[in-house]
């Protein structure tokens, strides 16, 4: 498990992180969101030793991280940090070597990578030949090839195209049922609203939202209402509760202040004709995150 407690880090008399406290185990995924600016990218050093934090403690497994246990943490950073000159078989060496493994077992993970990669003929290509996408997955390995009981995913879908999105989520999935402890940050929240069903969201390095998914929507009582039915804007714009209407194709999108509206509004949409459709959405993470953190996405 790692438990990060009561931590915070100064850079002089910057604050950065602000009494930050979570616990992600084994075979889970945690969200860890920011805007720019936040303090994500602190926190991500501390976790791997990097950084010391001012006060605090963290630890993976109830020891403290120092470099003997950094070498069972895996981290895809946000920043591409490839060494372009080199050949992809190489640049493993040297990643593995780092983390303390033998060059026939890197070879043999290597090969074994590259082939659900379906990139295995880029072996000894050099990395600054190879596609933003391909880059993406020769990184990714470099974070996985060690066998992390950690793994930090920072914006992990950058550059790829949905098939590939797709193949990422595969591995990703596997790797948490194997039980590895997956720290998860992206600014695309359809992204998160797919893997993390804990989250926490970071506001100038304080704790603004944290909690299960489920329990985070929750907390806020506004709906959407998806209609599809011979009814006019007009006529759906007087209906209490409703705060807009919004004409998306042939279908109708009503943003209402509270749940207790919907019953009533199901009565009126029930009496119109050629109803197909009537749905009742949550806030997205997406509404939910940028409701929170608002403008203040830049320091």
């Amino acid at each position: 498990m790692l438990k990060v407690k009561n931590v915070t880090k100064f850079y002089d008399d910057f604050k950065a992180v602000d009494n930050l406290s979570f616990e992600v185990k084994e075979g889970e995924i945690f969200g860890l969101l920011g805007a720019n600016g936040a303090g994500k990218t602190t926190t991500f050093r501390m976790i791997m030793n990097l950084l010391d934090p001012t006060s605090g403690e963290i630890t993976l497994n109830d020891k403290k991280i120092d470099y003997d246990v950094t070498d069972d943490i895996g981290f895809l950073t946000e920043e591409r940090s490839l060494l372009l000159k080199l050949t992809v078989k190489e640049l493993m060496i040297y990643y593995g070597t780092l983390k303390s493994m033998k060059k026939d077992e890197i070879i043999s993970e290597l090969k074994k990578w590259l082939k659900r990669f379906k990139i295995e003929e880029y072996e000894n290509k050099k990395i600054k030949e190879l596609s933003k996408g391909n880059k993406q997955k020769i990184q990714f390995i470099s974070s996985i090839i060690h066998k992390p009981k950690l793994l930090i995913l920072d914006e992990p879908f950058s550059g790829l195209d949905p098939i590939n999105v797709d193949m990422f989520i595969d591995v990703i999935n596997e790797l948490k049922d194997k039980g590895t402890i997956i720290i998860f940050s992206s600014h695309q929240m359809n992204h998160v609203e797919l893997f993390c069903e804990k989250l926490l969201i970071l506001d100038h390095g304080k704790t603004i939202i944290e909690g299960t998914l489920k329990d985070i929507k929750s907390r806020y009582d506004e709906r959407k209402i998806l209609i599809k039915a011979d009814v006019t804007k007009a006529e759906l714009s007087k209906l209490e509760g409703v705060k807009s209407v919004v004409i998306k194709g042939d279908e109708i999108e009503l943003n209402i202040s509270n749940k207790k509206h919907v019953k009533d509004i199901f009565k009126f949409i029930s009496k119109c004709k050629n109803v197909t459709k009537f749905e009742v959405v949550e806030l997205s993470l997406h509404e939910i995150f940028t409701r929170e953190v608002g403008g203040n996405n830049e320091r």
